[in-house]
């Protein structure tokens, strides 16, 4: 997600440093716009010199204190309160008074992780969606503290990045999680009773429903542990069995198979391409 953020801002024509944590994992957020960018040209949707203005516009560094002069600092760490909360006091400690601290977390609550902030009016979420460069959609979330001029920077920040911003309150899931979420659980409790294959699941929201990627594969791009994890967050604070996780996604995690990240999920991925299916767990047994 990270990469994919700071690809769309560099393409808006924002001076943009991406920081990770190490060197490795750098390369691979660098690595990963540069194919989205070769994909382009192949499709016919860029230029050369469009790749060449997005990647002039994007530094990499592993240093965090390289962000203290950033005017809008967005995060994407993993789905960890604790972590996000850690995150946003190291960079308040750095940055000027003036910015603004805005996390693309897809479930947790923009109010606690602004509790870590001596500035909460200036902590908001921005929930973009994967892949970001091809995604619309980004979810502005606003905290119980967020003040209406950091939301209009955020709505102004989005347009630019040619997205379609909604504005929705800090309840748990959002709009688009909550939403999204029930539909892959549902979709993992029909694989795991064996009423269709992964494939055939999401070929019936692909066709009859018009939806872009069906719901096990989207789970593949996401990453079942993060799925689970945002499944969990949304059960224990909703108390719906809707969002109680399927054994399934459970077990598929205990595994190590996280999704196209691992090499295999709901689906086998060959080059970071599908390759096949799973059986539906009750065909397998």
């Amino acid at each position: 997600m990270g990469h994919g953020i700071a690809q769309v801002a560099a393409a808006a024509g924002y001076r943009v440093l991406l920081r990770d944590v190490d060197r490795e994992s750098l390369a691979r957020g660098i690595s990963g716009i540069e194919r989205n960018l070769a994909k382009g040209i192949q499709l016919g949707k860029l230029t050369e010199d469009d790749r060449d203005a997005v990647m002039q516009h994007i530094r990499g560094t592993t240093q965090l204190e390289e962000i203290a002069t950033a005017d809008l600092i967005i995060e994407a760490a993993p789905e960890q309160l604790q972590l996000k909360q850690d995150l946003l006091r190291e960079v308040e400690a750095l940055s000027g008074g003036d910015s603004i601290f805005a996390t693309n977390t897809s479930s947790l609550s923009i109010t606690e992780i602004a509790k870590a902030s001596e500035r909460p009016h200036r902590v908001v979420g921005l929930h973009f969606f994967n892949p970001v460069h091809l995604m619309r959609l980004v979810e502005i979330v606003v905290g119980k503290a967020t003040g209406d001029d950091t939301v209009a920077t955020a709505r102004e920040v989005s347009l630019r990045l040619r997205k379609e911003p909604i504005i929705v309150n800090d309840v748990p899931g959002f709009a688009s999680s909550r939403l999204g979420v029930a539909l892959g659980l549902e979709a993992m409790r029909m694989f795991e009773q064996g009423v269709a294959s992964a494939h055939d699941i999401d070929t019936a929201m692909e066709l009859g429903y018009n939806h872009p990627m069906g719901p096990l594969k989207l789970t593949d791009h996401v990453g079942l542990d993060i799925r689970l994890n945002i499944a969990e967050y949304l059960y224990r604070e909703l108390g719906s069995e809707t969002f109680r996780p399927p054994e399934v996604l459970r077990r598929l995690v205990r595994e190590g198979k996280l999704g196209k990240k691992t090499g295999e999920g709901f689906y086998n991925w060959s080059d970071g391409k599908v390759a096949n299916d799973q059986r539906s767990a009750a065909s397998k047994a």
